[in-house]
């Protein structure tokens, strides 16, 4: 897969889809470590998600998780069922 690497200011621009498949629930687990590191080690996270204009990926720290979205610095929200990969 062609990776898209995007800036954080720049997932606003997108608008984010579904991934083809959602692991919501697969992801979770993975994503609360993400949280502890990026809160507790100030480590960043690759974060691929789907958009209309195809996957594109971010590195950032993710600021914490919620029932369906994971919350990035300034308040930016990506969807769970967006989610197409997660790296540390």
């Amino acid at each position: 897969m062609l990776e898209h690497l995007i800036e954080k200011e720049e997932i606003s621009s997108y608008t984010i889809l579904p991934a083809e498949e959602d692991k919501s629930a697969f992801w979770k687990e993975k994503l609360e470590y993400a949280v502890r590191l990026g809160n507790e080690f100030k480590s960043k996270t690759s974060i691929t998600f789907n958009t209309s204009d195809g996957p594109r990926t971010v590195h950032t720290t993710v600021w914490s998780l919620t029932e369906n979205y994971i919350a990035l610095k300034a308040g930016t929200l990506i969807p769970l069922k967006s989610l197409i990969d997660v790296h540390f």
